[in-house]
């Protein structure tokens, strides 16, 4: 398999005080990595970086030239504030800094159509996203997320506020994101979601 993203002596420090030190390995396409460990153990951190929201203190991550990132975090309480529908959500996964004056395409509107169906969410279109419950708040973001055509997906602990119906559903989004050829990473405490992995890193 090949290396989407490399990892080499990364560092981390917030306000001087060590997070991650000396870190190193390879994201290879086509395969799965669980992040686990306790809280504060900086998983959200290591996702960040691999993604480029953050840079590293000491050494670098290296992302293949080209490569595509799909970016779910953890915390999104602020996107609550934005006069969005669900299905207008979703669809912001399928622009991308080239193409954010264009209009969705067919292909598009197909593509957001069927991640709202696969997400059960089809039937709340047109619900505003402060209308809804935390589980169908983090579907929406899911789908938004793997909507995207992306080679990397980065998803911090996706599945933390959904029932065993919906957590099932999202993995077998991911499980296909993989044998697509992605490579997809995620932090999770759930045990059903490390053994997808192909890979686990334990901080």
């Amino acid at each position: 398999m090949v290396e989407v993203v490399t990892v080499e002596g990364v560092g981390f420090r917030y306000a001087g005080v060590p997070v991650l030190r000396a870190m190193s390995l390879g994201v290879e396409s086509a395969s799965t990595l669980v992040v686990v460990g306790a809280n504060g153990s900086g998983k959200s951190t290591f996702l960040h970086l691999l993604a480029g929201v953050e840079t590293p203190t000491e050494g670098c991550v290296h992302r293949r030239e080209g490569a595509r990132v799909a970016l779910l975090p953890q915390r999104t309480q602020g996107i609550d504030a934005l006069p969005l529908t669900v299905a207008e959500c979703v669809a912001i996964g399928r622009f991308s800094p080239g193409r954010l004056l264009r209009r969705l395409g067919r292909t598009d509107r197909a593509a957001v159509t069927g991640m709202m169906e696969r997400l059960d969410l089809a039937h709340l279109a047109r619900r505003r996203l402060r209308e809804l419950s935390g589980g169908q708040r983090q579907r929406t973001l899911i789908a938004q997320t793997l909507v995207q055509d992306a080679d990397v997906y980065v998803l911090d602990e996706p599945t933390a506020a959904l029932d065993t119906r919906s957590r099932h559903r999202v993995h077998e989004l991911l499980a296909e994101r993989s044998r697509g050829g992605a490579a997809v990473v995620l932090a999770s405490h759930d045990t059903a979601e490390a053994s997808l992995a192909d890979h686990t890193l334990q901080l």
